[in-house]
């Protein structure tokens, strides 16, 4: 199935590194399940947010520079965060990366916090 993003998605990869907005938008095409951009861009306010209410762990995300996004995987039409998911679409998106030369880092291989929905670009 192809799939593609919806406004909303659009808009939350304004602002992303133009490496991250072209593996997301190559990516959805032929993703084994739909996602959409739940985070891309975010402000130091956003992001004390996020850490006070244990969301995140740092004030040095990279969603702070443009260089990270947080996706939500659909199953049935409905959002999954079961990471079974997010590996298969993991799986997927490295598979595009290396394709387009893009080095990224995803949350999900992490050892200390496993955070599935997010990827970033590699330092």
């Amino acid at each position: 199935m192809a799939w593609k993003f919806g406004k909303k998605s659009l808009e939350r990869l304004a602002g992303v590194k133009e490496p991250m907005q072209q593996l997301a938008k190559a990516a959805i095409v032929d993703s084994p399940y739909d996602f959409s951009i739940t985070c891309g861009l975010r402000t130091v306010e956003e992001q004390k947010v996020l850490v006070a209410t244990g969301k995140s762990r740092t004030m040095k995300s990279r969603h702070l520079t443009g260089d990270a996004i947080d996706i939500a995987v659909f199953v049935d039409g409905k959002i999954t965060w079961e990471l079974k998911y997010y590996k298969a679409v993991a799986t997927h998106i490295k598979k595009v990366a290396t394709k387009l030369g893009i080095k990224i880092v995803w949350g999900g291989d992490w050892k200390s916090f496993i955070d599935g929905p997010h990827f970033e670009l590699s330092k």
